[in-house]
């Protein structure tokens, strides 16, 4: 395996993360205005995911910064052509991070509500908004010579990049409902539970029509031969199975898992039917590839000797907060939020 390999795996393994952890950070902002209907039953909703929102996006961070060291082209092209849809999220999460921090300063109901507001807004359009930049990714984007996306923000919103949008709603909201489930405790849990009841059977429907319009938009499950492509899909169908039987079971510990899996199968199949493409063209023989997309080398060496040192580290510091933050949010925790 060279090393142009090697980092195009680790940016994948970098986004199963991301969408694991902020799969359900953003799915508990979506589903706030439902599962909680005042003051003390919001902070309640928003504490199960205080202590851990700034550190999942760190994965989003290194992802990035992954991919501008390790295959600059991508990077240009990527935040180039997505731009507009890149600043909306990047709006989102400011909005979200300044709500975090903000909401409790003021004891105002109209201060409280609009910072409330805030999440929800910087929950659901990076939810819609990662759904429909990954779909494209892999439907393939009108790129030239010089590796310059060539259409406009309406060619972005097709009608199976809008159904990846939705794919990637509902998914991270069912995963969010599981998680609140898993963290809060009293009525809060008892409408996670009903949410999530709600919504594993419109989850599966939009996997599904994904997965079949898939095969008629994208090339993902010929290139490389699809083997892995179908085992992922495999997997996946498996893992929503899984959930809905946990999930009517009341085994929402089990179901969790079974969301988080299929989540991350997810990004195993849009990575292995894009490799080793990291941004496929629409023009003939204009694809970016891990090799001419990529930085030289040495500075792909000096990376990963960086990574092997630090990614463990972030790895334990992040599994300990989990440790430490793991009881259930109930009505007599301490609040801040």
């Amino acid at each position: 395996m060279d090393l142009n390999t090697l980092w195009f795996i680790l940016v994948a393994v970098l986004f199963i993360g991301f969408f694991f952890l902020e799969g359900f950070d953003y799915g508990v902002g979506i589903l706030l205005p439902f599962v909680a209907r005042n003051d003390k039953e919001r902070r309640m909703a928003i504490n199960t995911i205080g202590p851990h929102w700034d550190g999942n996006e760190v994965w989003l961070i290194t992802a990035g910064g992954a991919i501008f060291a390790a295959f600059p082209h991508w990077y240009a092209t990527l935040f180039s052509g997505f731009y507009l849809a890149l600043f909306l999220i990047l709006i989102g999460l400011i909005g979200r991070g300044v709500a975090f921090e903000f909401r409790s300063k003021d004891e105002n109901p109209l201060w409280r509500k609009t910072w409330d507001f805030v999440i929800f807004f910087g929950s659901l359009v990076p939810a819609i908004l990662w759904g429909v930049a990954f779909a494209n990714i892999v439907r393939g984007l009108p790129i030239d010579e010089t590796m310059t996306y060539t259409g406009g923000f309406f060619y972005l919103l097709n009608p199976y990049a809008l159904l990846g949008g939705m794919v990637t709603l509902l998914l991270f909201s069912l995963h969010g409902a599981l998680f609140l489930s898993l963290k809060s405790d009293g009525i809060i849990r008892q409408r996670a539970e009903r949410f999530a009841r709600l919504l594993w059977l419109p989850v599966v429907l939009v996997v599904v029509s994904f997965v079949g319009y898939s095969l008629v938009e994208t090339d993902l499950f010929v290139n490389n031969g699809g083997i892995l492509q179908w085992l992922s899909v495999g997997i996946a169908v498996i893992a929503l199975l899984s959930a809905g039987y946990h999930i009517f079971k009341s085994k929402f510990g089990l179901g969790f898992v079974s969301t988080g899996v299929t989540l991350a199968v997810t990004v195993i199949l849009l990575f292995s039917g894009l490799f080793p493409r990291v941004m496929p063209s629409t023009f003939e023989g204009l694809d970016l590839t891990i090799y001419n997309a990529s930085s030289s080398e040495y500075t792909l060496s000096i990376m990963t000797v960086v990574a092997l040192f630090f990614v463990p580290l972030v790895l334990l510091y992040q599994g300990w907060t989990y440790w430490v933050f793991r009881r259930r949010i109930t009505a007599e925790s301490h609040l801040e939020y």
